[in-house]
């Protein structure tokens, strides 16, 4: 990478950690991304500061198909990398350093799949929390059985990300309150309500199997701990979610974040307000949460459409052949019942 452009990543990456306060594996993902997006650009003998539309098109294409020399990437990916390079070029053009404004202004995003959040069934939901919770072979297999469900039932029961459930600490725990204080994206923080199954799993895992597992580190305030008294990791924690969906015998393929999913959707379906799943979600536009709305509407619609005498098709009379004049035929219009209007 030329020196000019690596002084270029380094200050708006600078720009990200400080100002923005973005997390350090969000700040990694717009390194890795505009440092193909910065080779491109040396290959093409295209100085960033004087970037044209018609060169980031070209480049939006390559990095699609391939041809700059990285995998292809998938619509989203390529949205992904397209935003990094948009908030690239915004901070140049605020910094006054380009010559040509903010070429990305015009570019439209590539049409990204709809892909809807999939939750589990709540069946399948209680089996994943009873096999989470059910001691398997080896050294403190009964104090990481406890740790596992009270993990699973967190995950669930207060819709973490898999990130902010390994990065909880004991004082972020309030069992008075019954609360737990999460740091979701961006340092932000939000404070959580905890049920009291979780917040259950939670004390006999702090009481009864944590004790056993710190004794093998060398102290460190995390919640979850690993075998060897370390902080658990996330991998660690998607294996943990991996092994209990295979003892549960569930067939599809679910990770941390379908419990997440799961928990938004159940709480939608109970009849919560989606401006308040916004905000125990930590989500920073209502927009992401109403992917949720729209899982619950379209099981709505089914409910409607097999439950409800005006939606099902209407049976045929007897007498007639094949039905098909009596369900074609139109509404009745009027009030032919003679009884009053709303």
């Amino acid at each position: 990478m030329r020196d000019g452009d690596r002084r270029i990543l380094e200050q708006y990456l600078s720009h990200l950690r400080i100002e923005r306060g973005l997390a350090a594996n969000t700040v990694a993902a717009y390194r890795r991304d505009l440092t193909r997006y910065l080779a491109y650009l040396e290959t093409q003998g295209i100085d960033p500061l004087a970037v044209q539309p018609a060169q980031l098109s070209n480049w939006l294409q390559a990095v699609r198909s391939g041809a700059d020399g990285g995998a292809a990437l998938s619509a989203s990916s390529a949205a992904r990398s397209l935003a990094a390079v948009r908030g690239l070029h915004g901070f140049l053009d605020s910094e006054r350093a380009s010559t040509s404004g903010d070429p990305t202004r015009l570019l439209p995003a590539p049409a990204r799949p709809g892909r809807l959040p999939h939750p589990l069934p709540i069946d399948d939901v209680l089996r994943l929390l009873d096999a989470a919770g059910r001691p398997s072979t080896g050294q403190l297999a009964t104090e990481r059985a406890l740790r596992d469900r009270a993990l699973l039932e967190l995950l669930y029961g207060i819709g973490a990300r898999i990130s902010e459930a390994t990065g909880l600490d004991l004082d972020d725990v309030d069992r008075e309150q019954r609360s737990v204080l999460l740091r979701g994206k961006g340092d932000k923080h939000r404070t959580v309500p905890v049920g009291r199954y979780a917040l259950d799993a939670l004390d006999a895992y702090l009481t009864r199997g944590r004790p056993a597992l710190a004794a093998r580190g060398r102290g460190t305030p995390a919640v979850f701990l690993g075998s060897r008294g370390t902080r658990l990791t996330r991998q660690a924690a998607w294996q943990v979610v991996q092994r209990a969906s295979r003892d549960a015998e569930i067939t599809e393929q679910i990770s941390p974040h379908t419990l997440r999913h799961s928990y938004a959707t159940h709480l939608l379906h109970g009849g919560a307000d989606v401006r308040a799943v916004q905000e125990l979600l930590g989500h920073a536009s209502v927009t992401t949460t109403q992917l949720y709305t729209q899982v619950t509407v379209d099981s709505l619609r089914e409910i409607h459409a097999t439950a409800h005498p005006r939606a099902r098709r209407r049976p045929a009379r007897l007498g007639s052949r094949d039905g098909t004049a009596e369900e074609n035929a139109p509404e009745p219009t009027g009030n032919p019942t003679g009884e009053p209007g709303p």
